[in-house]
């Protein structure tokens, strides 16, 4: 990609995405389930273009795993695994297997077990999507009238319509239409989801982790803690999620790996502000199960949480949490617009 400016990138299970400016997407990692979108199942060590896609102007990448593409138009392209299966112990210790669609947003033959290559989500076709977000087996979806539409495994209520019902096509999401706002920016994580408007009010469902309630939540409600506050910018990833305000203050809540993406060790089930990035106004946040990286309007870049999963260990046995904001010196990076 030497010769390709970048604009965006996006990170899943074991694969990555990249957008160019000219609108053509890569793709590299692993290739199971057909999430790298080149008709197959083979790992691509290096960045590959999905040649079926042009003129592309958002990505996503989930966790289970899926990819996404919406195109100037548009329309959204979705590929990768069509089921989501997970399995866990009960109370009893007894095996728990959860089955459901995992977000394509259209049906496949049973025998099927994965989409290889993009395929367009006609069930969407009446629709213009500006936006999508991918999290385990859940996507959602933002058109340019507003309306945040969901889709997938519906574990603890992440897709909030108000059950437990998976959805295989494209739903509206009807408790937030029925707040006559209009919604920007939605964010996914494990099984929680976040809507923003475009007022600066954010709504959370889902698991009581990281949905801003202290909780489940089987639709969206106000996250409550942050009444008040304008947010401009929402982020989730597995069990956690944060937010960046107009002050430019970053609040961050949920469950990490020890002392990870928090910054402390814990659950933190309703926002808190990041005190150790106080007098940092924050213009960009990524956060994940293990660490969190924010970045200042000029682009400075500080992080904190698990060391290996930063960059920044020296050696193998250099693996102490970074607890705190700390401030990456060699790294600068490009600042987007928020919605």
């Amino acid at each position: 990609m030497q010769d390709r400016r970048i604009v965006s990138v996006a990170a899943g299970y074991s694969h990555c995405l990249a957008l160019s400016l000219e609108g053509e997407v890569y793709s590299w990692g692993s290739g199971a389930y057909g999430a790298l979108g080149h008709g197959g199942e083979g790992a691509r060590a290096v960045p590959c273009r999905i040649e079926s896609l042009s003129r592309i102007e958002h990505i996503a990448a989930g966790t289970n795993p899926t990819s996404s593409a919406v195109d100037e138009k548009g329309h959204l392209f979705a590929w990768g695994r069509a089921k989501f299966v997970e399995e866990d112990e009960d109370e009893d210790g007894e095996l728990e297997v959860f089955e459901g669609p995992a977000g394509l947003g259209y049906e496949l033959d049973a025998e099927t077990g994965y989409q290889a290559t993009p395929k367009r989500v006609d069930a969407l076709s009446q629709d213009r999507v500006v936006c999508v977000a991918l999290g385990q087996g859940v996507t959602l979806a933002v058109t340019d009238a507003g309306a945040v539409l969901s889709f997938g495994s519906n574990q603890q209520g992440g897709l909030g319509h108000g059950s437990l019902e998976s959805e295989v096509l494209p739903r509206r999401i009807e408790a937030l239409a029925q707040t006559r706002r209009r919604f920007v920016a939605v964010a996914a994580g494990y099984c929680h989801a976040l809507a923003l408007t475009e007022m600066g009010e954010l709504y959370g469902w889902g698991g009581e982790e990281a949905n801003g309630h202290e909780r489940e939540e089987l639709t969206p409600q106000r996250v409550a803690a942050l009444i008040g506050q304008c947010v401009k910018l929402v982020s989730a990833r597995d069990l956690c999620s944060c937010a960046v305000t107009e002050k430019n203050e970053l609040f961050i809540w949920g469950s990490s790996s020890g002392e990870g993406s928090l910054g402390h060790e814990g659950l933190q089930h309703t926002p808190k502000r990041v005190a150790g990035l106080s007098g940092v106004e924050v213009a960009a946040v990524a956060i994940d199960w293990e660490h969190t990286l924010a970045a200042d309007a000029d682009g400075v870049v500080w992080a904190f949480g698990q060391r290996s999963s930063l960059g920044l260990c020296a050696s193998e046995e250099d693996s102490a949490a970074v607890p705190t904001p700390t401030l990456i010196p060699t790294l600068r990076v490009r600042v987007l617009n928020s919605p």
